[in-house]
């Protein structure tokens, strides 16, 4: 069975979890202290040099990385991943979106709001992160006006990329009260059949 190094309040670790519940791949799930420092420990460093949750261990001992990188691997060849090679691109580029100008904005804000205290540092940096936060909304609330889905007209793992930080951006202070095509986009992942809570570990 494949084991999960993990943390119960990482958006990045529950992306696989939710996959993993999705298409119903059992799996054991080791939590990591990562906010004391547990997975830059030597121990750790051997499964992931770069030091991060969340990764995953095969039965053959391998190990494999990186959030968006997990759900490809276990979405190729489901239904999660269309067939289509523009499509398919596509959840590519909503991924990448994901990481380079949605995470950085509101996970970060997020994280720093629920496992402060914000240093002096950090509290210089809020005004352009929620700025850049409230762009990337913006740029999903335009795509999603008239749609259910962001590739192909079905969920894929670009939703679930993006779903993960998204729906608790309020942790971070983002007000989503002016993006309802991403609320209702947010209540349609949460419909979806095997979907479990962040908090559901």
């Amino acid at each position: 069975m494949l084991t999960l190094y993990d943390n119960a309040d990482s958006g990045n670790g529950y992306k696989v979890r939710l996959l993993l519940h999705m298409l119903e791949i059992r799996f054991r799930r080791v939590e990591v202290a990562i906010f004391e420092g547990e997975s830059r420990k030597p121990g750790f460093l051997r499964r992931n040099p770069n030091g991060r949750i969340p990764t995953v261990e095969f039965d053959d001992g391998s190990h494999l990385w990186e959030s968006n990188a997990l759900l490809w691997y276990f979405a190729e060849g489901t239904r999660f991943i269309p067939e289509e090679r523009r499509a398919r691109a596509e959840v590519l580029q909503w991924m990448f979106f994901e990481q380079y100008s949605h995470e950085p904005y509101i996970a970060v804000l997020r994280a720093w709001t629920r496992h402060g205290p914000v240093t002096e540092l950090q509290q210089a940096q809020v005004p352009w992160r929620e700025r850049e936060g409230y762009r990337a909304l913006g740029v999903m609330e335009a795509h999603l006006d008239g749609r259910d889905w962001f590739v192909d007209g079905r969920m894929s793992i670009a939703d679930i990329a993006l779903y993960a930080y998204t729906h608790v951006a309020g942790q971070g202070g983002f007000d989503l009260t002016e993006y309802p095509a991403v609320r209702a986009w947010l209540d349609r992942v949460a419909a979806q059949p095997g979907f479990v809570p962040l908090d559901a570990i």
